[in-house]
């Protein structure tokens, strides 16, 4: 799931440290990859990503790190591109020779790309990638097809969790620094908060263009359930369900039964970031990448705000990587290869990256991109709390849980399955009366259907 105010608009200045920032999908021309080393043994590739000229430090940072590898790598010289893979898009790119040697993508994509033969095997290059083992294994399977070879590397990584607002937690007397851990302290959290008067909102939700669904999903991992399983080498619903029966009666009873929600729903991520920007409302579910932008859009500040880890026993998550042309060479590959993971897989340049965004009014210290695994990891934490511009015990919460949650990926055909389930959350958060039984019954009808043509 990609939003510009979301968390697919958070991984910026080469270190995954800004929120606000736009993905431009422009498609841009490219060359072919058929080609391997030319005069002199130079290998040129081209790669996606460079952000825009309307993005002028992300630019800069962009250009530089081009420079210094191309310094570092004298036999390889990098032709970067603005823009990221778009589906709409690929298949004509890439039928036309324009595909980049080195593509952008989201977890969402690869398993398909695999599948159609659009991607490169890069197995058998990997072996001298630096801290490879160190990358939490769940994001590389993203990448491996049933083969089990790889065809691509992750480069950022995002897990839904509880954005709040601290000053309210103090003035309904919760604790700002223990946000709710389940979904019974959220209710009880939200209630509090909205007994507070004067248009304050307990817990809001997104319930339209594809949000609700989005979000609904995240609610039935958190409750222990699935959206779609694999039956054999079926794919199909398990929308009727015990869990999301819970998570959608506990939506109703907090609308409804509290009136924690407020009255006014079908919201999505601009009206609720808006609520909070205002100090109007005390939780939602989000991504850490959404302080930034509420903070600059609304002129707050971050020690107004905190984050905890998603209640319940699993979060949604997912995140973006690259992946390489079809026909790309050996030469291409192993130069690609060297690109990433300077440019994105670096756990070493993690300070000298701090450094050089701190003074730009980026913020430094948000606990986003958790890559790797706990040894790394804590390492590159201690790094950005050395140059932290933001209150890093405000998102304790979130650190200290989030990597006990079981980390699910969206279910195939995503975007049509959150279409169905907008329609689910409209119903329970503006029909009282909603029979959420039969809801699930029909959307589940309608979620087969999708799955159908899944192979």
């Amino acid at each position: 799931m990609t939003f510009t105010s979301g968390f697919g608009a958070r991984r910026r200045a080469g270190i995954a440290l800004v929120g606000t920032m736009a993905l431009g999908l422009t498609a841009c021309g490219g060359s072919s990859s058929g080609e391997g080393a030319g005069k002199d043994g130079v290998v040129t590739i081209t790669v996606n990503d460079m952000p825009p000229k309307t993005q002028p430090l992300d630019r800069k940072i962009f250009e530089a790190d081009v420079k210094a590898f191309e310094k570092a790598n004298p036999k390889i010289d990098i032709d970067p591109r603005e823009g990221q893979m778009d589906p709409k898009t690929f298949a004509a790119k890439l039928a036309g020779g324009q595909l980049e040697d080195v593509y952008y993508v989201y977890f969402t994509d690869p398993a398909g790309l695999i599948e159609r033969r659009q991607g490169a095997d890069i197995t058998p290059y990997m072996k001298d990638i630096p801290y490879l083992d160190k990358i939490r294994p769940e994001f590389l399977d993203v990448f491996k097809g049933k083969d089990g070879k790889v065809y691509g590397l992750p480069n950022g990584q995002y897990s839904l969790g509880l954005v709040y607002n601290r000053d309210l937690f103090r003035k309904a007397g919760l604790d700002p620094d223990k946000p709710p851990t389940t979904w019974d302290e959220v209710r009880v959290a939200a209630k509090k908060i909205s007994a507070l008067g004067d248009g304050t909102v307990g817990y809001a939700e997104y319930s339209k263009n594809n949000q609700g669904g989005w979000h609904l999903t995240s609610w039935i991992y958190s409750m222990g359930g699935d959206v779609a399983v694999k039956d054999g080498d079926r794919w199909k619903s398990a929308l009727d369900s015990d869990a999301a029966r819970n998570a959608l009666r506990m939506l109703h009873d907090m609308r409804w039964t509290d009136d924690s929600m407020g009255s006014r729903q079908l919201l999505e991520i601009p009206d609720v970031q808006k609520m909070m920007g205002a100090g109007k409302l005390g939780m939602y579910m989000a991504g850490p990448d959404n302080v930034p932008t509420i903070v600059k859009q609304f002129e707050r500040q971050y020690k107004e705000y905190g984050v905890g880890a998603l209640p319940g026993q699993a979060t949604l998550g997912g995140g973006n990587g690259f992946m390489f042309h079809p026909e790309a060479t050996p030469e291409k590959i192993k130069a690609g290869l060297k690109w990433l993971q300077f440019k994105y897989l670096n756990p070493d340049r993690t300070e000298f990256n701090d450094k050089r965004v701190v003074s730009d009014d980026v913020p430094v210290g948000l606990p986003l991109d958790r890559l790797y695994t706990d040894d790394v990891q804590a390492e590159v934490d201690a790094v950005h709390a050395k140059y932290a511009n933001v209150p890093t015990e405000n998102f304790k919460p979130f650190t200290e849980r989030n990597g006990s949650l079981e980390q699910k990926v969206e279910p195939p055909n995503a975007q049509q399955i959150y279409t169905v389930l907008d329609g689910v959350m409209q119903s329970v958060l503006t029909k009282k009366d909603a029979d959420i039984d039969q809801l699930l019954k029909d959307a589940s009808k309608k979620v087969d259907a999708l799955l159908a043509t899944v192979k």
